[in-house]
């Protein structure tokens, strides 16, 4: 099982203990249990389709012999009208699952179908899309899961799996130097040395970072640098580095920030600002 499954499984279980506490008595009140039956997820506005498999997962681990017979795929555009899959099991297992499935999917497809408009902007550039840790608590794995599905790319997971120097970071350290050094050595002290990021806000510290520790880090984030100082900050790093653009980037000038040949931008509105699509779960009684 990989880390993904094993981190879904307890989400799951989480989230099932939140809803149903020490029972659905909705459904024990009146559906006999061994009821059969099943159920379609309905489609009701347009967008990209994302957390099929999620689904999956969920009525599953409610009930492992539950059938579920997929139409549409994550990833897959959605019209109003379509059907995505169909789930046949117990009916408490369906009413049990309903409502976590439709949280998880809605909110899902929303995430993707922004990131797809986002991704489509980029078609024929260089620069790549970047999430960030603006996520919801507990969320993060399917919210970042919903991004990759809508095209875009995982930034760092957590504070766990890279190092990052932001700029409380350096403050607090007292320069952005000391900050590189002190990482640098830190990292190199794991078993396992961690990729470094660190923040710029002004050509000075790109011009500091590149002459006094480019070979310590790994990529420089441009943070709310405007496009024509993202160039004049390329032609100081002149390739030896990643470089990202963060700050102040949305649908209205992401291509202009692609123009500079920046390797990635960093948006945390695909998530954040993200609007939950509509879609249901209906009982069904024809094959």
């Amino acid at each position: 099982m990989s880390a993904f499954d094993i981190a879904l499984s307890a989400l799951v279980d989480n989230a099932i203990k939140e809803d149903v506490g020490n029972g659905d008595h909705s459904t024990l009140s009146c559906i006999p249990r061994d009821l059969t039956g099943r159920a379609v997820l309905k489609i009701k506005e347009a967008g990209i389709l994302a957390g099929v498999s999620v689904a999956e997962k969920i009525f599953k681990q409610l009930e492992p012999n539950a059938t579920i017979t997929v139409f549409k795929k994550d990833g897959e555009r959605m019209l109003v009208g379509d059907i995505a899959f169909e789930i046949e099991a117990t009916v408490h297992t369906i009413l049990k699952g309903e409502r976590l499935v439709l949280n998880c999917m809605q909110r899902m497809s929303g995430i993707a179908t922004l990131t797809r408009q986002y991704t489509s902007l980029l078609n024929g550039f260089h620069t790549r899309l970047l999430d960030t840790r603006k996520t919801t608590p507990n969320f993060r794995l399917l919210e970042k899961e919903a991004v990759k599905i809508g095209g875009g790319i995982n930034h760092r997971f957590g504070l766990y799996d890279m190092i990052m120097l932001k700029d409380n970071h350096i403050d607090y350290c007292g320069g952005i130097i000391n900050a590189i050094e002190k990482a640098y050595s830190y990292s190199q002290s794991l078993s396992s040395p961690l990729k470094i990021e660190v923040e710029t806000r002004t050509l000075d510290d790109v011009t500091l970072v590149c002459n006094k520790a480019l070979n310590k880090i790994d990529r420089i984030m441009l943070d709310n640098f405007q496009p024509n100082q993202i160039q004049a900050a390329l032609a100081l790093i002149q390739g030896r580095i990643e470089t990202e653009a963060s700050g102040g980037i949305g649908l209205h000038n992401i291509v202009d920030y692609a123009k500079t040949g920046v390797d990635f931008v960093s948006v945390g509105g695909i998530i954040h600002q993200a609007k939950s699509l509509d879609l249901s779960l209906k009982a069904s009684f024809t094959k």
